[in-house]
């Protein structure tokens, strides 16, 4: 049996909820950008006060590592009895990569250019933001891994907006197995 880590655009947020029931959400979304969010009663729910940047900009929310150790701790803690949704504005840069990485945290025996690929296969026009990929990769203590294979894919097609789209990782007892 396998759980899903669901993401989409802001748009589609209480769409996606509705359709799939998930009970544990990820925001990565500057604070002043939050306007619009549908109420989530009964959800558990990490924000993320993050912009889709790479490096500091003013007036900007720079992605850094206590970004990336409070989504690896949610994702840790989810328990996979229904989908983790991922969502930013787009769908496009900052949830791919958390994605990414959290397929990555909860796959270590998968390689990181195959949990790329599937990234890839699932989402032609997923683009993940490099900073949030290469923080993820020194938490996880990937030596440059994430970093390389997400690079080998490239950028994804030009959108306005990504299309929903779900990455498997095993549910807790697979995990154990593991």
């Amino acid at each position: 049996m396998t759980a899903s880590i669901v993401v989409c655009p802001q748009s589609r947020l209480a769409e996606v909820l509705a359709a799939t029931g998930a009970r544990h959400v990820v925001t990565l979304l500057a604070a002043d950008r939050r306007a619009g969010l549908p109420p989530m009663p009964g959800v558990a729910r990490l924000m993320l006060d993050a912009s889709d940047i790479t490096a500091p900009r003013d007036g900007f929310a720079l992605p850094g590592a206590d970004h990336v150790a409070d989504l690896l701790g949610f994702a840790r803690a989810w328990d996979r009895h229904r989908p983790l949704v991922l969502h930013c504005y787009a769908g496009v840069s900052r949830s791919t990569a958390a994605a990414y990485a959290v397929a990555c945290a909860l796959r270590p025996e998968r390689g990181e250019a195959e949990i790329a690929a599937s990234l890839r296969r699932a989402s032609p026009s997923a683009t993940p933001n490099p900073r949030l990929i290469a923080l993820a990769d020194d938490a996880l203590g990937r030596a440059g891994r994430m970093v390389d294979a997400i690079r080998a894919i490239g950028r994804g097609r030009d959108c306005f907006e990504g299309d929903v789209f779900a990455l498997d990782v095993p549910d807790r007892r697979e995990a154990a197995a593991v």
